[in-house]
C-alpha cells in the first residue's frame, strides 16, 4: 500500500492496541503535558510557522487560517486543557435492558479505532483533533495541507514526543506527506482506518465523498445567512451582523448573505455601515444597491449577480438580498444554504418560532451571531469540526461524536428455541 505512506498507515492502525486501558487519568496527563510542552516550544513553532506564512500571500483568505500567533498558541493550549478536564466520554452506557428470558443488553460508547483527517491550512486543527481522539479512545492519522506542512511538522513532533515520554506508541498522533499521493492512500485504507472526516472547502469535501472507500463524515463549508426581518431590532442587528462577518473572514461560521425585509430598507445604511471600517465589499440586489448608493462607499458597492448567492465567501465580502416575506427568505436559504448555520435577527416571536422550526441548519440562531457555531463556545471544550450532514453527526463535532457503540449482552446459559 504505497510504499512509506501505506506503512505510516499501517502502523496508526497498530498503534490502537496501545491506547487500551490506559486510563483517562493517564490520557489527561497526556493532554496537559501537551499543552505545557506546546508554550514551552512556542518560539520553536512560531518559526515554523513563518516558513509556511513566507509562500502565501497576505492577500489569501487562508493566510489568517494559517497564521499562529502567541495569543492563538494559548488559546490552543487552553482548549487541550480544557478537553482534558472534561468527562470521558468512554463507557457510557446508552441503554440497558433485561428481555423477558433474563438475558441482559448493555449499549455502551466505544471509541471508532482509527479517524482519519484531512485538512487544509489550519495547524491548530492539528491539536484540537488529537486532543479530541485521544480523550476519546481514538488513533488520529492527519492528511495536512502542504501550505502548513512547516507547521504541522512542528506541533506533531511535540505530540510524539509527549507520548513516547508516557511510553505510549507515537503512531498514535501520525501525520501523513502533504503530497496528493497521502490522501489517495488514506481514502483507500480499507481495513486500517474507520472513519475519515475532511475539513476544508467544497472541492475537498466533494472529491472525499466521491473517492473514499471508507467511511466518511462531511464538515461541510459554511454558506451561512442572517435575516434582518421586518420587527427586527436595528442595534441588535447592527452588532450581530458588523461580528458574523468581520470577527474572522476565514472560518466556515461567518457571515455570507445578509438577508432585509423590504419594509426595513431604510435602516439597512445603519446596519451596514460598520461593515465599511473593514472594507468589506457589499454585493447588493437592485433595492438594496440603490438603498446604500451614497450611504457606503461606493468603491464597496457592487451589483449583485447569480454567483453572488450561494457562495462562501472566506474574505472581506458579502452578499444582500431584499424579500417581501418570511416564506422568500426560507426559500432563499433552502436554495442556497449548505446547511451550516442560519439566523433570524427579529422580535416577533412568531417570525422567531417560524424561522427555528423550517429553517433546515445544523445550528439555528435567533438574535445570536454565526461567530457561535464553534464546540468550545458550545461548551465542548473543542471541536474536530461541523458537520453538515446528518448521519450520526450533526453541528459542532466533539468528543461524543467521536465514538461509536456496541452491545454487551449477559446472561446465564440462555438459548434460542426458534
Amino acid at each position: 500500500m504505497y510504499g512509506e505512506i501505506g506503512k505510516l498507515i499501517q502502523d496508526a492502525a497498530s498503534a490502537v492496541e496501545s491506547l487500551i486501558g490506559i486510563g483517562d487519568r493517564t490520557i489527561n496527563e497526556i493532554l496537559n503535558d501537551t499543552a505545557d510542552a506546546l508554550l514551552q516550544a512556542q518560539e520553536d513553532v512560531l518559526a515554523a510557522n513563518r516558513l509556511d506564512l513566507k509562500r502565501m500571500e497576505e492577500s489569501n483568505p487562508k493566510y489568517d487560517r494559517l497564521k499562529l500567533t502567541p495569543e492563538r498558541l494559548e488559546g490552543i493550549a487552553s482548549d487541550m486543557k480544557n478537553v482534558a478536564s472534561l468527562a470521558s466520554p468512554l463507557g457510557r452506557i446508552l441503554h440497558e435492558a433485561t428481555r423477558p428470558n433474563g438475558m441482559t443488553i448493555q449499549k455502551i460508547s466505544v471509541p471508532f479505532g482509527v479517524i482519519g483527517i484531512i485538512y487544509e491550512a489550519r495547524p491548530n486543527v492539528t491539536f484540537d483533533v488529537f486532543s479530541l481522539c485521544l480523550k476519546s479512545g481514538n488513533v488520529c492519522l492527519l492528511k495536512g495541507g502542504s501550505d502548513a506542512v512547516h507547521s504541522n511538522r512542528a506541533l506533531v513532533a511535540i505530540i510524539q514526543d509527549v507520548l513516547r515520554k508516557h511510553a505510549i506508541n507515537p503512531s498514535v498522533c501520525t501525520l501523513l506527506p502533504s503530497e496528493q499521493a497521502a490522501t489517495t492512500a488514506l481514502l483507500q485504507a480499507v481495513g486500517y482506518v474507520d472513519l475519515v472526516i475532511p475539513r476544508g472547502s467544497n472541492a475537498l469535501i466533494n472529491y472525499v465523498r466521491q473517492h473514499a472507500h471508507i467511511p466518511v463524515i462531511e464538515t461541510g463549508a459554511g454558506i451561512c445567512h442572517t435575516y434582518f426581518d421586518k420587527s427586527g431590532d436595528n442595534e441588535k442587528g447592527r452588532q450581530i451582523i458588523h461580528n458574523s462577518k468581520t470577527r474572522r473572514v476565514s472560518v466556515c461560521n461567518a457571515l455570507d448573505c445578509l438577508v432585509i425585509h423590504c419594509d426595513r430598507l431604510s435602516d439597512l445604511p445603519y446596519l451596514c455601515n460598520p461593515l465599511s471600517d473593514h472594507q468589506v465589499l457589499i454585493y447588493a440586489d437592485e433595492s438594496a444597491l440603490t438603498t446604500l448608493t451614497g450611504h457606503y462607499p461606493s468603491a464597496l458597492l457592487m451589483p449583485a449577480t447569480p454567483d453572488s448567492y450561494g457562495t462562501e465567501f472566506l474574505d472581506y465580502k458579502m452578499s444582500i438580498k431584499t424579500v417581501d416575506s418570511i416564506e422568500e427568505v426560507m426559500k432563499h436559504i433552502a436554495c442556497y444554504s449548505s446547511k451550516h448555520s442560519e439566523c433570524i435577527v427579529a422580535e416577533s416571536e412568531e417570525a422567531i418560532n417560524t424561522f427555528l422550526h423550517y429553517i433546515d441548519a445544523a445550528c439555528v440562531y435567533a438574535n445570536v451571531s454565526t461567530a457561535f457555531t464553534d464546540g468550545a463556545q458550545f461548551g465542548f471544550g473543542s471541536e474536530i469540526g461541523i458537520s453538515t450532514q446528518k448521519m450520526h453527526a450533526r453541528g459542532p463535532m466533539a468528543l461524543p461524536e467521536l465514538t461509536t457503540y456496541k452491545y454487551l449482552i449477559t446472561g446465564n446459559g440462555q438459548i434460542r428455541s426458534k
